[in-house]
């Protein structure tokens, strides 16, 4: 007799009122388990995207879409050609070179290590670096008198200038291709003074705020010696453009002599932080996942000495081991199922409030870039979590119920 409604019982089993009352607190506590570890794995995931999210939108002030650099070596000399050859690609809409290297800044007695980045006059149109800047000074790189710099926020702390320099910052960089004078050190080091313009900007990462200084493209070629190399040429698409489809155009076309970067590929290192801080947060969450699912094997060991009699009736009906044990089996998958639906709507529910209302704060007052705990939920993750929830539960719980429920049938026969 072929034996098709073994769903149907399980589901009737499950919502059904049993002989001892046990069971149904049993079954309730066995689908709250579930629910709380999936509640608690869609938060974690939402809230690391959040930070990611966060991440990435302090680097876009700063970093290029995508950026092009020499696979040898730290500096090269672009070509006419290959500058026309970028523009004139439909998907381009702005190619800017960059030379970038360290230099030794000093402001009256004090001193450090600092970043200079010589960029373009199309600065502005290649990022969002406006948005950043503090000040209410016109953006100036250079005029008919003096050389101006844009100073990292944290930078002016360390000299404690403020936003207008009263003297000058003087820049200094090793000379190129030059022996050192051990009696007179400062002939093989050029020096080139720095003006302010009255802005600073604050990107929020202690990598750039703290190190870096902006400034036009020929006073950073004259400090480093460089006439006509850069160390990348930073490109903007245009809207609307598939930036991995450029990326792989751009590396077609420019062969094996240079890398393009898109802005993860830029910032690897703190993207690989949070995305392996996201994976573990994963893997221990579903060993307690896994844990919660052990409830329900007392659940359903419970509900099958509850139904002895009924699988009795069942056999005389025509039912092999094999049905009668999947009868159990797909309960089990229910209450797992039950629990990672609600889950599922509880925690996005959650994670949407906390990203309207901000209800957990980082406290601190005023010491994070951010007030609340940033959360973002993207489908892909609530995926990931149901089939997570479905695959460790049928894990978990096929070979325990399959193995009691033949037992519980072994008795009846007797």
């Amino acid at each position: 007799m072929k034996f098709p409604f073994y769903n149907y019982i399980a589901r009737r089993y499950l919502f059904s009122r049993k002989s001892m009352g046990a069971i149904n607190i049993i079954s309730a506590v066995s689908v709250c388990g579930v629910t709380l570890a999936t509640l608690a794995l869609i938060c974690t995931l939402s809230v690391f995207n959040g930070f990611h999210d966060l991440v990435e939108s302090m680097f876009t002030h700063f970093d290029p879409e995508l950026r092009v650099e020499a696979a040898r070596g730290k500096t090269f000399v672009p070509s006419d050609s290959l500058l026309s050859a970028l523009r004139a690609l439909p998907d381009i809409d702005v190619v800017s070179p960059t030379l970038e290297d360290q230099a030794m800044a000093q402001y009256r007695d004090r001193q450090t290590m600092v970043t200079v980045k010589g960029v373009g006059d199309d600065f502005l149109a290649l990022t969002t670096f406006s948005d950043i800047l503090i000040g209410e000074a016109p953006f100036m790189l250079s005029d008919d008198a003096f050389d101006y710099g844009i100073l990292g926020v944290q930078i002016t702390h360390i000299f404690g200038s403020g936003l207008h320099f009263i003297d000058p910052l003087t820049l200094y960089a090793p000379r190129r291709g030059t022996r050192v004078n051990l009696a007179n050190p400062l002939q093989n080091v050029t020096s080139l003074p720095l003006y302010n313009p009255g802005l600073v900007f604050r990107v929020n990462q202690e990598k750039y705020d703290a190190s870096y200084v902006v400034t036009s493209l020929d006073f950073a070629r004259r400090l480093f010696g460089e006439p006509a190399a850069v160390t990348a040429l930073e490109l903007r698409t245009t809207p609307g453009s598939n930036i991995p489809r450029v990326k792989r155009q751009l590396r077609r076309l420019l062969g094996a002599d240079y890398v393009v970067k898109d802005r993860y590929e830029q910032q690897a290192d703190v993207y690989r932080i949070v995305s392996v801080e996201k994976f573990i947060s994963y893997l221990f969450l579903s060993f307690i996942l896994l844990i919660a699912c052990f409830n329900i094997i007392g659940s359903v060991s419970m509900l099958i000495l509850d139904k002895r009699a009924d699988l009795g009736t069942l056999r005389s009906l025509g039912a092999t081991d094999g049905q009668l044990a999947r009868i159990f089996i797909h309960e089990a998958h229910l209450i797992a199922l039950a629990g990672a639906l609600i889950g599922l709507v509880l925690g996005t529910l959650l994670c949407l409030g906390q990203q309207r209302f901000g209800w957990l704060t980082l406290g601190g007052s005023g010491a994070f870039v951010i007030e609340a705990y940033p959360v973002s939920v993207h489908l892909t993750d609530v995926l990931l979590v149901l089939v997570t929830v479905v695959v460790v539960s049928a894990l978990a719980v096929r070979l325990p119920v399959r193995r009691l429920a033949r037992r519980a049938i072994e008795k009846t026969d007797e």
